[in-house]
């Protein structure tokens, strides 16, 4: 019985250690084709400086952006970052995938293009009587 456990313990680490070079090897040799990364799980609270100043170590970057909220002026929790060269950004994406910034953790992402938006459905002309015509109630005043 106690030589079954040991074949089954060298099996498992055996194994454990093939499934581990694979998921390094394939999650690592990806390439990046824009210097552009999205980065995810910011804090309320972080901002452009303090993304500035912990992703500038990695190279030449030309810009680090927190996107904001329109209607409260607050962040979204994510953030885009531009390098000068790929390779400044695939070194920082190496360097700060999973780390903290502001007390939690973020996640660095090649930026996927911005896809194109649906044409903006025309608005409602008021009637001549003052009465605006919403489709899905009936009329309104």
């Amino acid at each position: 019985m106690m030589a079954f456990f040991s074949g089954a313990q060298r099996f498992l680490r055996q194994s454990s250690s093939v499934v581990a070079s694979h998921f390094t090897s394939t999650r690592f040799t990806s390439t990046l084709t824009s210097p552009k990364l999205f980065v995810s799980g910011l804090s309320r609270l972080t901002t452009d400086e303090k993304l500035t100043e912990a992703f500038s170590p990695f190279g030449q970057l030309l810009e680090a952006k927190v996107i904001m909220d329109r209607a409260s002026g607050r962040s979204k929790g994510y953030a885009f970052v531009t390098y000068a060269t790929i390779e400044d950004a695939e070194k920082a994406r190496a360097g700060m995938n999973a780390k903290f910034i502001d007390g939690w953790v973020i996640f660095v992402d090649p930026a996927k293009p911005r896809e194109p938006r649906p044409p903006q459905q025309p608005q409602s002309q008021p009637s001549g009587a003052g009465f605006t015509v919403n489709k899905t109630i009936g009329w309104c005043g």
